[in-house]
C-alpha cells in the first residue's frame, strides 16, 4: 500500500517530459455477464503536440456521453475530464493537455476508501460504486490528479449506464460501457473527429496493439510517476 501521507501532500502537484500520429484502436466486445479480464489493461496515450489549447472536443463529448449538466457552479459542477495548461519554467514552452482519472494500477483512491466503493476492475478500470459510497471524499483528497468530483445536488436525465446520486463521488470511467461493447471512449472518438487526433486508446497488455507498440518504442511520460501508482494514461510531448 502506498504511503497515504505522501500521496496527500503531493495531491495538487503535477510533473512533466517527450512526439506522433496516433491511430484509433477498438476493444473486443464482452458478452453480457462476462467479467472483465486481467488479460487486458486498457489505457490512453495522448500526444500533447496535437492537442490545441483552444480545443475542448474531448471535454464536450464526455459531458454529453455521461449526461453531465452544469448547475451554474463552475467550481463544483461535475467534470470527468478537464484541459490543463503546463509550461516549462526554463524554456517557456507551453502545452495543453486533457487530464482525467488516470486509472492507476495501484490507485490511491481505492486504498483509502473505507467502504470499498472505490474499486478497480480486473482490466484496470477504476470505478465508484454509488450504492456503497458514503460521500466521505477521502478518495478525492488522496487522488494526486484532482480527477474526482462530488455530486452536490439531485441529478436528472441520467444515463442508464451511469447511475449518479447526490452525496456521492464520481469520476471518469474510461467509458467502461463503451469498452465493454467493443467501442472507444467518447473522448477518443471526439478527438479524432473534431480535434487534433491526439488520443490513442488500446490494450497496454497486448504487445501487438498500436498503443503498446508506441509505449515500447517511443518516449512517454506519466503524471506524478514518482508516486508509483502506475497510471494507465501516458503523455507524449511534455
Amino acid at each position: 500500500m502506498n504511503n497515504r501521507r505522501a500521496i496527500l501532500k503531493a495531491a495538487a502537484v503535477m510533473a512533466l517530459a517527450p512526439g506522433v500520429t496516433l491511430i484509433a484502436a477498438r476493444a473486443a466486445a464482452r458478452a453480457p455477464g462476462e467479467p472483465a479480464s486481467a488479460a487486458n489493461r486498457w489505457g490512453l496515450l495522448i500526444d500533447t503536440t496535437k492537442c490545441g489549447a483552444d480545443c475542448t472536443a474531448c471535454v464536450s463529448a464526455c459531458k454529453t456521453e455521461m449526461g453531465l449538466t452544469s448547475h451554474g457552479r463552475p467550481l463544483s459542477d461535475p467534470q470527468y475530464i478537464r484541459k490543463v495548461d503546463v509550461a516549462d519554467p526554463e524554456t517557456g514552452m507551453r502545452h495543453s493537455l486533457p487530464v482525467m482519472c488516470q486509472h492507476c494500477a495501484k490507485p490511491a483512491c481505492v486504498d483509502v476508501c473505507p467502504t470499498g466503493a472505490s474499486m478497480k476492475r480486473a482490466d484496470g478500470i477504476v470505478l465508484v460504486d454509488r450504492h456503497r459510497c458514503i460521500g466521505c471524499r477521502y478518495c478525492m483528497m488522496a487522488c494526486p490528479y484532482k480527477a474526482r468530483s462530488f455530486t452536490h445536488q439531485d441529478e436528472t436525465g441520467q444515463k442508464p449506464y451511469l447511475p449518479r446520486g447526490k452525496g456521492t463521488v464520481e469520476a471518469c470511467t474510461l467509458c467502461a460501457h463503451r469498452i465493454d461493447a467493443g467501442r472507444q471512449p467518447a473522448c477518443v472518438e471526439a478527438c479524432a473527429a473534431h480535434g487534433g487526433g491526439a488520443m490513442l486508446f488500446g490494450d497496454l497488455n497486448d504487445p501487438s496493439s498500436p498503443i503498446a507498440r508506441r509505449v515500447a518504442t517511443q518516449a512517454t511520460s506519466r503524471i506524478r510517476a514518482d508516486l508509483g501508482l502506475e497510471p494507465a494514461v501516458r503523455y507524449q510531448g511534455i
